[in-house]
């Protein structure tokens, strides 16, 4: 027998072990980087740890044309893995983070240009007069992938009000070429419903920061023009249907509550007035009327256990047709992949991947490749790739 036909064997034993007893099976391929066998509704899933070490990593960008992938880490780093040559030291050039509690460097996005502008779009906590809040900007990567320069800050939420919470915050690009960023509310409640804030908040604008005329507030007195929709808590995942041209987000809710919603021009998304969830002390959200309020949108989509929702990946690619027309959402508390299963604007089912990892999903996206890529949230963080 063959070093090749025994090979095939053994890992044909191992994913049949897997498919019997439910259980991971460790392997290694040819670049000796472990690979275990999950088992699936679709079949077994191969998850190849990409790269580790990563100190508590928040998204992730890939590059055009195999130059790789961007991975932000909370503490302000931003670095570049490539298939040679693996993680590189911290980029130069990435502005000054908030790092308290949610607070750090957070966000990362390519502008649609890049191919001829380089331009690299962060989100980030700032610190100003002993508070923080979200900020949004861009610089320009280096051929070399080693620094990024010229940053421009295009987006400050005011007032800053957080102690270290609820900064959201994730980007978006549609197919106008507008920005999306999609806001927490600092943790302080009202804030939402408050149309002179950016607290909880999606904003819309040009990529040089400028604001669209056409944006719902313009020309409303007391309201601050940027805002697209408003009414969310904390939103920490953000993607554009690929089917519909729409954007999507979703927020975490206070005590359960986690919601998934479309978020519409001048729309009110409910938070405090409405939430499926309760406060974390067992008591009701002083400010909420149940889960409905008038004036107010219903989510798409909520649960009432709290997962923990962080990361949002519509799958479009031909790679694995199973997966066609699923949405994939990270899940910190439920320490899971999730893996939604959609007919139009419904979600008809839900599976839960991953969870025999024991690690917070902390983003997730869909690479060039056709496989989903994973961060792991943690001081050990990890970078994993899945097919089948």
């Amino acid at each position: 027998m063959t070093k090749l036909s025994l090979t095939r064997r053994l890992l044909a034993g191992v994913a049949l072990t897997a498919a019997v007893w439910g259980a991971p099976a460790t392997l290694a391929n040819a670049q000796d980087k472990a690979v275990q066998v999950l088992p699936s509704q679709l079949g077994q899933l191969s998850v190849t740890e990409v790269a580790r070490k990563l100190d508590r990593p928040w998204a992730m960008a890939f590059l055009p044309n195999s130059e790789g992938i961007l991975i932000t880490e909370k503490p302000g780093n931003l670095r570049l893995w490539r298939a040679e040559g693996g993680l590189s030291e911290p980029i130069k050039g990435v502005p000054a983070v908030y790092e308290r509690g949610q607070g750090g460097l957070l966000d990362v996005a390519l502008a649609p240009d890049f191919e001829q502008s380089r331009r690299v779009y962060l989100t980030y906590a700032e610190e100003g007069d002993g508070s923080g809040s979200t900020a949004a900007g861009y610089g320009v990567l280096s051929a070399d992938g080693t620094t990024l320069s010229d940053f421009k800050v295009i987006f400050r939420q005011m007032p800053r009000l957080s102690n270290g919470v609820h900064f959201g915050s994730r980007m978006v690009f549609d197919q106008q070429g507008y920005l999306y960023i999609a806001l927490g509310d600092n943790n302080q409640r009202p804030t939402a419903q408050d149309l002179d804030k950016l607290q909880g908040k999606v904003v819309r604008l040009y990529p040089d920061g400028r604001i669209p005329d056409d944006n719902p507030f313009v020309n409303q007195a007391g309201a601050r023009p940027e805002i697209w929709s408003y009414g969310h808590r904390n939103q920490q995942g953000a993607a554009l249907n690929p089917w519909t041209g729409e954007l999507w987000t979703h927020e975490h809710g206070p005590r359960g509550g986690d919601e998934i919603n479309i978020p519409k021009a001048g729309k009110n998304y409910g938070w405090p007035l409405a939430t499926y969830g309760i406060n974390y002390s067992g008591f009701d959200i002083p400010e909420a009327q149940g889960t409905h309020a008038d004036g107010t949108e219903q989510p798409l989509h909520y649960w009432k256990v709290s997962p923990a929702i962080s990361g949002m990946a519509f799958y479009d690619a031909d790679q694995f047709p199973a997966w066609k027309g699923s949405l994939f959402i990270g899940a910190l508390r439920g320490q899971a992949l999730l893996r939604l299963t959609l007919d139009g604007n419904k979600v008809t089912g839900e599976e839960r991947l991953l969870e025999s990892l024991n690690e917070r999903i902390r983003d997730v996206r869909v690479g060039p490749d056709g496989y989903v890529y994973v961060l792991t949230d943690g001081g050990n963080g990890r970078l994993l790739k899945l097919g089948f």
